[in-house]
């Protein structure tokens, strides 16, 4: 058996392998993995008795369930028209500058991944910021290259 199988087999006793387990046991995957892998896919679809499209059709639709490598530090600005409107684009242009990428890669040493993403529920306080599980609302570009810089090591 197979690490990743060892660790599907673990979060299925966990948490059960009926149909409305199958978000919990993708999010440990993801919280432990970084990601969700195609060989851990594949379990989870063995381990569930569901077909990995089936699993794989619920990872790429949530936007946390990444299944691509992400860096240590995951950036997602909130993209939605409220935090466009107060500043999101020079936010997201700022954070290009200061980690030296686009917005959806990773940079090269791996430390961080920037993205946006949709609603992150803070409307009232845009724009919004999440590093990690770390929630920084309205913040500025000057403000948010002293938040990543506290997460650099």
């Amino acid at each position: 058996m197979t690490q990743i199988e060892e660790l599907v087999r673990q979060l299925a006793e966990k948490h059960g392998t009926q149909r409305s387990s199958l978000m919990a046991v993708l999010q440990d995957i993801v919280e432990q993995e970084r990601y969700l892998s195609e060989e851990a896919m594949v379990a989870v679809a063995q381990e569930f008795n569901i077909s990995a499209a089936d699993v794989f059709g619920t990872a790429s639709f949530y936007t946390f369930l990444d299944t691509v490598p992400r860096g240590r530090n995951i950036i997602r600005v909130c993209k939605t028209i409220s935090c466009h409107m107060k500043g999101k684009e020079q936010l997201v242009s700022a954070l290009e500058e200061a980690l030296g990428v686009r917005n959806g890669c990773t940079t090269s040493d791996g430390q961080f991944t920037l993205l946006t993403a949709n609603c992150l529920g803070w409307c009232h306080k845009g724009p919004v910021m999440l590093v990690n599980n770390d929630v920084y609302p309205e913040v500025t570009p000057e403000s948010a290259i002293a938040i990543i810089n506290k997460y650099r090591h």
